[in-house]
């Protein structure tokens, strides 16, 4: 990338910058596990990797910081895999293209995967390191933490000698995390059977875009649309009013990002086409007033399209739209202790066909074990009323703050010599792994601190260039003060 050069501090954007050339999609880390070997292998650093695909680098202490406690740094290799309709990309296979765009960096038509290649480039830089002071190091980098977390599950007792943890996986410098919460996902399966496409009918494709999407726990507060429940609205109304039928459907993609765009084909008797048309024209100026300030740029469209094959049977497309309307998306509950903070919250995530089957996920969050189990069954009745089969993931566990955390007060006191200012002690509504390292390493004091990154989990997503050398600062006291 053009520019990179200028980039403070050189070392962790030079690790961010060969991370991005990397392929790291959920689930298929092989190609960012062998990249991590080979630099630990060639720094001369003891590199480990567990039976759950999780590499585990120790860098010794440097002269004088021997009897230092050791410092675990976490990160996640895995990527949120998310582009835009028009951008060609194979996660697979292609390398990010990031460039700088003013105070930001952002890659084009793609997410940047700042969420966590930031953190694992600073935890490279610090094992690189030759004139940082620091005691004993350990860097933690785990598979899998976006879709199950199940790097952090597979975690054994003991391969951890360090018993304080820096996880560098939040996305508000200045922000220090010592809680989150728990969640887990609801997943539906329908069956339906292929009917004949009825005569003197045209074929419409309906798409909604143009919306911001986002972390379906960060950003589930901030009254952002999600296509899924737009295209619903749609689909009721043009199934009761005009007796349209639904050939496909299709929205969202992660289970952990609100959906921004999907789309559907449905066919309808000729003679309604113009009232359909004007109908679709009228819902957008509806969704576009209800998103004036959250997404102002959502769109709704219907253009004629190709005949389908085939549709859904009549009686499982009502049943499916009435479920899909009736389910809930969005806060369920604020905090009773922390103002402004979200409890509990569900996403309807993505609808998706394949063969005779649609395929839906949504996912559950909640700082409160019993809220959250609360809020996966209220999704999993509304699909059981018409007897489609309901699954719910493992989950994984909320992090109780800690608030005689001495990792904290240290973090603290560092923050505040540095820039003169106090930080923010919060706990978030999204998941971390800290909740599953808990749960191995009872006595591991942890908090979690980052860069400021911006739209995760979407194209969008960015991160703000001036705030990493902050964090780099701020980790580098840390471990100089560290007695």
């Amino acid at each position: 990338m053009q520019d990179q050069q200028l980039l403070e501090p050189q070392e962790v954007w030079k690790y961010f910058f060969e991370i991005c050339q990397v392929p790291r999609p959920s689930k298929k880390e092989k190609k960012i596990r062998e990249y991590l070997l080979k630099t630990g292998k060639s720094l001369e650093l003891e590199t480990l990797e567990d039976e759950g695909g999780n590499i585990l680098i120790r860098k010794p202490a440097t002269k004088g910081k021997e009897n230092v406690p050791i410092v675990v740094f976490q990160a996640h290799m895995d990527m949120v895999c998310e582009k835009n309709a028009d951008k060609s990309f194979n996660f697979d296979t292609d390398a990010i293209e990031p460039y700088i765009d003013g105070e930001w960096v952002k890659a084009k038509g793609t997410t940047l995967g700042a969420d966590d290649g930031i953190g694992m480039a600073i935890a490279l830089a610090l094992l690189a390191s030759k004139d940082v002071e620091h005691g004993p190091i350990e860097c933690l980098f785990t598979v899998d933490e976006e879709t199950g977390l199940t790097g952090a599950s597979a975690l054994q007792p003991n391969w951890l000698k360090g018993k304080m943890l820096l996880n560098l996986d939040s996305e508000d410098e200045g922000q220090f995390f010592i809680g989150c919460a728990g969640g887990k996902n609801t997943e539906v399966s329908i069956d339906f059977e292929k009917e004949k496409v009825p005569a003197n009918s045209k074929a419409f494709l309906i798409n909604v875009k143009g919306l911001q999407g986002g972390h379906s726990g960060d950003d589930i507060n901030k009254n952002r649309g999600n296509a899924n429940k737009i295209i619903t609205r749609v689909l009721y109304n043009l199934t009761f009013a005009f007796e349209a039928k639904l050939a496909t459907i299709d929205g969202g993609n992660q289970h952990n990002a609100i959906a921004r765009e999907a789309s559907a084909i449905v066919v309808a008797d000729k003679k309604h086409e113009k009232d359909i048309v004007a109908y679709i024209q009228s819902f957008e100026q509806i969704v576009r007033s209800e998103l004036q300030k959250s997404d102002p740029n959502v769109q709704v469209t219907i253009t004629e399209t190709k005949m389908p094959e085939y549709i859904i049977d009549n009686y499982t497309q009502c049943d499916l739209i009435q479920a899909l309307y009736a389910c809930p998306h969005g806060v369920l509950a604020m905090d009773q202790n922390i103002e402004g903070f979200v409890e509990t919250s569900t996403n309807l995530a993505s609808i998706k066909m394949q063969g005779k089957q649609i395929k839906i996920v949504t996912s559950q969050r909640s700082s409160i074990e019993s809220k959250k189990e609360d809020a996966a069954n209220m999704v999993a009745s509304v699909f059981e009323l018409m007897n489609a089969d309901v699954t719910f993931t493992d989950g994984y566990p909320g992090w109780t703050p800690n608030p005689n955390s001495k990792v904290l007060d240290l973090l603290t006191s560092s923050y505040k010599r540095l820039f003169n200012k106090e930080p923010l002690i919060l706990s978030i509504h999204a998941g971390l792994e800290c909740g599953l390292i808990g749960e191995k390493y009872p006595d591991m004091d942890m908090i979690s601190y980052g860069p400021t990154l911006r739209e995760m989990h979407t194209p969008g997503e960015r991160l703000l260039i001036e705030t990493v050398q902050q964090v780099w600062d701020l980790t580098i006291d840390f471990l100089k003060t560290l007695k």
